[in-house]
């Protein structure tokens, strides 16, 4: 019999180091010989590619309304879960997404201000409701955070509409973060990464250690 994929995903702002520790994460994995999948939100399908050009780059979705950004994200992970994240997991394998629907809680539903029963009710429908096995949050001062992201080179003449919501926005998705660690503590781990690169990833493998105790020591 097949044994249970599983399913981590990392969260946090704009900035918080998400990315340099989702690929630390990824190589220790599978050295342990674990089939891991990367997925990134929004994104991770073909379709999901180019909503994600039209919620962060496209010209056309600069002035979009929060309604049509909550769908947004909403289809593009209904895809990704239908199409990847299932299929993957009935397998035996790993997931390891760079957000999901904890994204669209904390931005759409904490800092857009949009009805959080509305936002739950597409959330469940959207991941089928398979919530994942463990989060990690990267718990970052905003005002840093938002500093690391704006010095990050991007292509000539490219903008990117999420990065680029003030400080602000951004103060209250750290607190909605926050405030869901405390909601859901089982699930939802915050890490401290104001520290080094060595030292987040240390604290993040001692939380995969303690949900899943046949990883390496």
């Amino acid at each position: 019999m097949t044994t249970a994929g599983r399913f981590l995903t990392f969260e946090g702002c704009e900035g918080c180091g998400k990315s340099t520790q989702i690929t630390s994460t990824l190589s220790w994995l599978r050295s342990a010989k674990l089939t891991v999948h990367e997925v990134r939100e929004p994104g991770g399908t073909a379709l999901g590619e180019t909503i994600r050009q039209l919620l962060k780059h496209d010209p056309a979705g600069q002035s979009m309304k929060p309604e049509t950004e909550l769908l947004l994200f909403a289809a593009s992970r209904a895809e990704l879960v239908r199409q990847t994240i299932l299929p993957a997991l009935t397998r035996g394998e790993w997931i390891i997404a760079d957000r999901f629907h904890d994204s669209t809680t904390v931005f759409q539903g904490n800092a857009r201000g949009l009805p959080m029963k509305e936002v739950n009710f597409i959330n469940h429908f959207a991941i089928a409701q398979r919530e994942p096995d463990l989060t990690l949050i990267l718990d970052l001062d905003p005002a840093e955070a938002r500093s690391r992201a704006l010095r990050r080179p991007r292509p000539v003449g490219q903008k990117d509409r999420l990065e680029d919501l003030g400080l602000d926005f951004y103060q209250k998705v750290a607190q909605g973060y926050r405030d869901l660690a405390q909601q859901e503590p089982k699930r939802v781990k915050l890490i401290d990464a104001s520290g080094t690169r060595e030292q987040t990833f240390a604290m993040i493998q001692k939380e995969l250690r303690h949900a899943f105790p046949t990883l390496p020591r």
